[in-house]
């Protein structure tokens, strides 16, 4: 029996059994001995099932053993489960780098053990470069050089291809499977004579110094064969370029010297050289040139070095004046500064150090060899009063160089003074204080001002000036004030004083300062007592004061107080210390407490009264104030006023002065006021359109009502009414005659008719109202035209002011 690919558990064949005796017939299998048991079979029925799956690579067919003694053969039918295995991969294959392009290299040999379609296999590279030097045949597994691709052993030595097996796919439990695999085939490149000698480590640069002598080797040039796997020997030769003073050896490439170094005329040198390979038979074959750049340099062995007039030198001295001017020379300093090398040895930096930036080195940046030069910078700086001598470090730096060389000179200056400063006083103003009475001669104040030029322009004169300076003098050497012999200073007179003094240098240049001299008082004067004060009359309520003076010029020499010293009989009066005023005790309010106290029918009182300043020492003045007592009949706080003011009038006259001007200036409010209103109740609004009409008839004039409000006090209208010609129109007694109009002018505007008057062939002009203002104040009386006369002259009157408007309007 044959069977395709079946899984555990299918039935694949009946065995069919009968027993000639009728009896039940019972089924059974056995295998050979150490065979594996694939099957089972039922015992009743004959059905014969897969108890394992079946694989025809291992066994095609298996021999079972009925009980029933019948042989049966079981033939395994093929699924696709096997793999194409590779029989001669992975493997290293070389190829010469000269194989020519679609040559075979290799061929792949692959076995699939499946039959039909599985068994069948096909092949193609596993690459994603597009730029890939390999092909193979699909069907025969020829690995080929693809067409116009080459190898190159210099730019790769070895390729890795990975080739895929594929079969043709079959069933395998039920669905279409397809296996494949997959090797790595690596191809190493074998190197062949294709490539030209190339030089190790370019480009080439050599250099030529001064210490160098013929012979010397100044650069070695290497190059080795391209083909790496099996070189050739290179020889070297100069193919241009050197001049006939360089040289190389052919097999060591060394380049040699064959002149001195001052001998040569150039700095740079480009020689060509040739590297060539040679073959065993001697023969040159291919070759390189590249270029080997040589360059004559000097040697950093000389230090920069400064000079003068008489060779090296290290410091250099100079004499002058201070403050010279900025951008000024230092023409007595001759100074070179030299480097003895060649080139960027040669170049250095100058700078100057010294205090502050007084001074500038010019060049700052030297090549070989340069003058000098200092320049001013700051003038101000240089200054003999700060610094007699001035030490400067004049630097010389190499640039570019390893070794920095540098070399130092020290620049000393001396400096020569100079009438450069004005004398300056120690403080801008002096205060100064002197008692009043000091006799001539006495010592002011000492004023100092000091000159830091030197010799005889450092010596100071003195001098006052200024309209206070006349009761004062100067000693011009020292300074000192004092003041002249004949002064005499009073503070009552003359408390403060102000001057300038002038300090000057022997060529004229000064400076000033001001002197403020205060004169202080002393108590030199006793007060005096005012003589009109030594009577008074004194009102029972008011006081009485007296007055004294004190001359002295400052407080508290003139401060006075006042004390009642002596009075007959004591106890009545008071005074004010300060004021002076004096007052009858509290109690004393009538004329019969005075009368009580003394038997006197004349109330009369001698009073002693003493004014005493507060200085020191204090002086004093008494005085006898003759005091009258007496009482007014006035009441009221005015009779108090008039009674205190009464030794003052000037008092009582500002009071009336200022009742006038607040009377005036009422006065001025109540006309102004007036004045507003009459003029508002006398305007009169514009007028209203005037209506014409044509007189047929002779017309009067007919009046409303001008006193009746009419839309809230708006103009009234006049009408016309038919009446004869010769009636008084407007109720003014004017009678109006023939009606007449004056000629007009040519092309003007003819002229409103005069009062009383009106144009032929027109019809009479009717008059504007009056304010509602004017009409509301007569709106509840009876107004008629004929009988009432103050509407007929208020209507005349308004008339004529309108006509008399109009005309001035036209001309």
């Amino acid at each position: 029996a044959g069977f395709i690919f079946c899984s555990a558990g299918t039935q694949i064949y009946v065995l069919n059994g009968t027993d000639p005796e009728g009896q039940p017939v019972r089924y059974g299998l056995s295998f050979d001995p150490g065979s594996k048991e694939y099957f089972r079979v039922d015992p009743k029925s004959g059905v014969v099932t897969l108890i394992e799956e079946l694989d025809r690579e291992v066994n095609k067919q298996i021999i079972i053993c009925e009980h029933v003694v019948e042989k049966v053969r079981v033939f395994v039918m093929d699924a696709n489960d096997e793999r194409p295995q590779f029989q001669n991969m992975p493997s290293i294959v070389d190829v010469p780098e000269n194989t020519p392009s679609g040559s075979s290299i290799y061929k792949v040999q692959t076995v699939d053990r499946d039959t039909g379609s599985g068994g069948s296999v096909t092949y193609f590279l596993q690459s994603n470069d597009p730029n890939s030097k390999f092909a193979i045949d699909r069907h025969s597994g020829v690995l080929r050089i693809k067409p116009g691709e080459n190898l190159d052993y210099e730019r790769s030595r070895t390729h890795f291809v990975t080739v895929v097996a594929k079969d043709g796919g079959g069933n395998y439990n039920g669905r279409v499977q397809v296996m494949s695999s997959s090797a790595t085939l690596t191809i190493n490149v074998i190197d062949s004579q294709d490539s030209p000698p190339v030089f190790v480590g370019t480009p080439y640069f050599g250099y030529v110094y001064e210490v160098s002598s013929p012979g010397s080797e100044i650069f070695t040039v290497f190059a080795k064969d391209g083909d790496v796997e099996n070189p050739n020997p290179v020889v070297y030769s100069i193919e241009s370029g050197s001049d006939g003073v360089f040289g190389i050896n052919k097999t060591s490439g060394c380049i040699t010297l064959f002149a001195y170094p001052a001998h040569l005329r150039r700095e740079i040198f480009n020689i060509k050289v040739k590297a060539s390979e040679v073959n065993a038979e001697g023969n040159l074959m291919d070759f390189s040139v590249t270029t080997v750049t040589i360059r004559v340099v000097d040697l950093n062995n000389h230090p920069p070095t400064f000079y003068g007039e008489s060779g090296p030198q290290n410091m250099f001295e100079l004499t002058m004046y201070e403050h010279p001017p900025e951008g000024e020379i230092l023409r007595g300093l001759k100074i070179t500064v030299n480097d003895s090398d060649q080139g960027a040895n040669a170049k250095f930096n100058l700078r100057l150090v010294g205090p502050g930036r007084m001074l500038r080195v010019v060049p700052q940046t030297v090549l070989n060899e340069a003058q000098v030069t200092i320049l001013v910078e700051d003038s101000a700086a240089i200054d003999y009063e700060k610094s007699q001598s001035l030490t400067f470090k004049l630097l010389a730096v190499e640039i570019d160089t390893p070794e920095r060389f540098s070399a130092t000179a020290d620049i000393v200056i001396n400096l020569l003074d100079t009438n450069d400063n004005a004398p300056k006083f120690s403080s801008d103003f002096y205060i100064a204080r002197i008692p009043e009475n000091s006799p001539g001669g006495s010592n002011v104040v000492s004023v100092t001002a000091t000159d830091p030029d030197s010799g005889l322009w450092g010596v100071v004169k003195y001098s006052i000036y200024g309209s206070g300076s006349d009761l004062f003098l100067i000693q011009s050497d020292s300074g000192i004030i004092y003041t002249q012999p004949w002064a005499s200073l009073d503070a009552e007179v003359k408390s403060k004083y102000n001057f300038y003094v002038k300090a000057e240098d022997t060529e004229g240049k000064y400076s000033l300062a001001e002197v403020f001299v205060t004169v202080l008082d002393l108590n030199d004067h006793s007060p005096e007592f005012n003589e009109n004060s030594l009577e008074k009359t004194m009102v029972i309520g008011a006081p009485v004061k007296v007055e004294a003076v004190d001359d002295d010029a400052e407080e508290p020499n003139n401060v006075i107080e006042y004390s009642i010293m002596k009075v007959e009989p004591d106890n009545i009066f008071d005074i004010n210390a300060e004021t002076g005023e004096i007052k009858l005790k509290p109690y004393i309010k009538s004329m019969d407490i005075v009368q009580n106290i003394t038997n006197q029918k004349e109330c009369t009182w001698s009073v002693v009264v003493q004014a005493r300043d507060r200085g020191s020492p204090s002086f004093s003045t008494t005085t006898v104030v003759k005091i009258d007592i007496t009482e007014t009949q006035l009441r009221g706080p005015f009779a108090s006023f008039l009674m205190q003011s009464r030794e003052n009038p000037m008092q009582i006259l500002g009071l009336i002065s200022g009742v006038i001007i607040v009377m005036v200036v009422v006065t001025v409010l109540i006309s102004t006021v007036m004045f507003m209103r009459t003029k508002n109740s006398n305007k009169i609004l514009p007028s209203r359109r005037i209506i014409r009409r044509r007189a047929k008839h002779r017309k009067q004039w007919n009046f409303q009502n001008p006193f009746k409000p009419q839309n809230n006090g708006e103009n009234f209208m006049m009408k016309e009414s038919e009446v004869p010609l010769a009636e008084n129109i407007n109720c003014n007694n004017n009678s109006v005659g023939t009606r007449w109009s004056p000629p007009a002018p040519p092309r003007a505007p003819l002229p409103p008719p005069l009062p009383g008057h009106s144009r032929s062939g027109e019809c009479l002009w009717a008059v504007p109202t009056v304010s509602a203002s004017v009409a509301s104040k007569s709106k509840k009386r009876s107004c008629r035209h004929k009988e009432n006369p103050i509407n007929t002259a208020l209507v005349s009157e308004l008339k004529l002011k309108l006509e008399q408007k109009k005309i001035t309007n036209r001309y």
